[in-house]
C-alpha cells in the first residue's frame, strides 16, 4: 500500500448566476491579497526610512507577521471597515489570497537570502483584474455531490454541474480509498474548472505486462521511438488548426485592443475575437495533454524499466525553424509525467546524461562518430558497416544504459572527441589573421565526460 496527492479536474457549466458568485470569490480573493500586500509594502517602508534616522532596530516599527495565520488575523481584524460587503463570499476566499501571498513573500524572502534555489523571485507585485482568477478551498462543505456524479459543491455557491462526469473520483471515495483535500477553482481559457487535490491510497502496483527495459528518443518526426522497434507517431496538433489560428489572430489585429503606453481599453469586439482564438489554443492543448497522458501510461504500464534522454529542449526552442515542431511535441510534459508516474507504479525511470552520445554510437560495435549532421536521418557505421534508422539506433543505445544504471562496473560507451567537431577554417584556430586569442579570463579545462556522469537515477 502506497499514498500520493492526485489531482482531480473537472470543467464546470455553471448556471449565470454561479458564474457571477465565482467571478465574486475570484474577486474577493484578489483583494485580500492586495490589501495584505499594501500593509506588508507600507510597513517594510516605514521601517526602512525609520532606519535612515539612525534608530536601533529594537525601536523601529515592528515588523508585520507575514505568515499565513498573521494575515489572517490581520484581515479578521480590519475587514468590517475595509470591506463591508466581505459577507458576500466565504471566508475560504479571502484565505485563499492571503495565503497565496504568504507563499509569495516567503520565496522572495529566501531568495532574497540565497536559501531557495533556482530563478531568483522578484518582489510581489498588486494583481489586477485581468489577472488569472482562482481561489482555494480548504474548510467547510466542499466535495462531489452524491446525485448522479455530475455535480460538485462548493461553500456559499452550492451544488455546480460538472462538463464530464465524476465517477472515478467518486469510486475511490466510496471504497474509502481517497479523501479530498482541498479544491481549486479557477477561469482558464474562458472556461470554469475546479480540481480536487485528493490523498489516494493504492495497492501493490501490478507487474508489467511486457517487463524488461525500454529506450523511448523523442523527436520531431516521429513522437517517440521505442527501442522495441514500434514508432509512435507525432500528431502535429498545433499544425492542424494553423490555419484556423491565423485566421483568428489576424482577426484579433485588426480590432483596437489594450495598449498600456496610452490607457487605451480594448474594444468589445476586440474581447470576443481574443476569446475565439484562445479557444483553439485550449484545444491543442488539451488534445497534446491527453496523447502524453496516454502514451506515458501506457509505458509505465508496459516495462520495468524506462530510458529517456535529458534533452535541452530551451536549447531547441531556441532555433527559429524548429521552435514551433519542438513546442508542440511537448518533450518536457513528457518526461514529468513519466517520473511520478513511475514512482507511483513502481517503475524505475533513468534519465541519460545530456551529453550522452545516442545517436552517435553503433548499437552493434560501439563505435561513436565525431559528427552526424541532423538532416542524416540513417545511421551508417563506418567501423562494422551496420545500417539503422538514426532514431531507432537511439532508443536501443538508451535500452542499454538500464543494464549500466543497475551495474555500477559496467559502464556506458561515451563520446570523447578532442573538442567540438566544426567546420574546418583556413585562418587555421585563432583569429582570421592567425593570431591565437588569449586565453580568457575564469576559464577553467574542460572536464573529461565519465561513466558515473552518464546517466542519472529517477525513482
Amino acid at each position: 500500500m502506497s499514498t500520493h496527492h492526485q489531482a482531480y479536474v473537472f470543467a464546470l457549466e455553471p448556471t449565470p448566476e454561479q458564474a457571477q458568485a465565482l467571478a465574486s470569490h475570484c474577486g474577493a480573493a484578489r483583494f485580500a491579497y492586495n490589501w495584505g500586500l499594501a500593509r506588508v509594502k507600507t510597513n517594510l517602508a516605514q521601517r526602512a526610512a525609520e532606519r535612515t534616522y539612525g534608530l536601533a532596530e529594537a525601536e523601529l516599527t515592528p515588523a508585520l507577521d507575514r505568515s499565513a495565520y498573521g494575515l489572517r488575523k490581520q484581515w479578521n481584524a480590519a475587514k468590517h471597515a475595509v470591506a463591508p460587503w466581505w459577507g458576500a463570499n466565504s471566508k475560504e476566499a479571502y484565505a485563499s489570497g492571503l495565503a497565496n501571498l504568504s507563499v509569495a513573500l516567503k520565496n522572495w524572502n529566501a531568495s532574497r537570502t540565497g536559501k531557495r534555489a533556482g530563478r531568483k523571485a522578484g518582489f510581489p507585485r498588486f494583481r489586477s483584474k485581468r489577472s488569472r482568477r482562482s481561489f482555494r478551498i480548504t474548510t467547510g462543505s466542499f466535495g462531489l455531490d452524491g446525485a448522479g456524479n455530475r455535480h460538485v459543491k462548493l461553500p456559499r455557491i452550492g451544488r455546480v454541474r460538472t462538463g464530464e462526469s465524476t465517477r472515478k473520483l467518486a469510486r475511490h471515495l466510496h471504497r474509502g480509498s481517497a479523501r479530498i483535500l482541498a479544491a481549486t477553482v479557477s477561469h482558464r481559457r474562458g472556461r470554469w474548472q475546479v480540481s480536487f487535490t485528493v490523498e489516494k491510497t493504492t495497492p501493490a502496483p501490478a507487474p508489467a505486462t511486457r517487463g524488461g527495459a525500454v529506450g523511448v528518443d523523442l523527436g520531431i518526426t516521429h513522437l517517440a521511438v521505442l527501442s522495441t522497434g514500434e514508432t509512435v507517431a507525432n500528431p502535429k496538433h498545433l499544425e492542424k488548426v494553423q490555419r484556423k489560428l491565423r485566421r483568428a489572430q489576424r482577426r484579433v489585429a485588426r480590432r483596437r485592443g489594450p495598449d498600456r503606453r496610452t490607457g487605451q481599453t480594448p474594444s468589445g469586439r476586440w474581447r470576443k475575437a481574443r476569446a475565439a482564438a484562445d479557444r483553439l489554443h485550449t484545444k491543442v492543448v488539451n488534445a497534446r495533454r491527453d496523447h502524453l497522458h496516454k502514451l506515458t501510461t501506457r509505458l509505465v504500464a508496459d516495462f520495468d524499466t524506462i530510458v529517456i534522454e535529458d534533452l535541452n529542449v530551451a536549447g531547441m526552442v531556441a532555433n527559429r525553424r524548429l521552435a514551433r515542431a519542438v513546442a508542440d511535441v511537448g518533450m518536457g510534459e513528457v518526461r514529468r509525467q513519466l517520473e511520478y508516474k513511475a514512482a507511483w507504479s513502481g517503475r524505475r525511470l533513468v534519465v541519460a546524461e545530456r551529453w550522452f552520445p545516442s545517436s552517435k554510437t553503433c548499437n552493434d560495435c560501439g563505435a561513436v562518430k565525431a559528427k552526424l549532421r541532423l538532416s542524416q536521418r540513417t545511421f551508417a557505421c563506418q567501423v562494422c558497416g551496420a545500417v539503422a534508422d538514426r532514431d531507432a539506433n537511439a532508443a536501443r543505445n538508451l535500452a542499454g544504459l538500464a543494464e549500466a544504471a543497475s551495474s555500477p562496473s559496467c559502464g556506458a560507451r561515451i563520446n570523447e572527441p578532442a573538442g567540438n567537431p566544426r567546420k574546418p577554417s583556413l585562418a587555421g584556430d585563432g583569429y582570421r589573421h592567425g593570431k591565437t586569442p588569449p586565453a580568457r579570463a575564469g576559464s577553467t579545462p574542460r572536464r573529461k565526460a565519465t561513466a558515473q556522469g552518464t546517466f542519472s537515477h529517477v525513482s
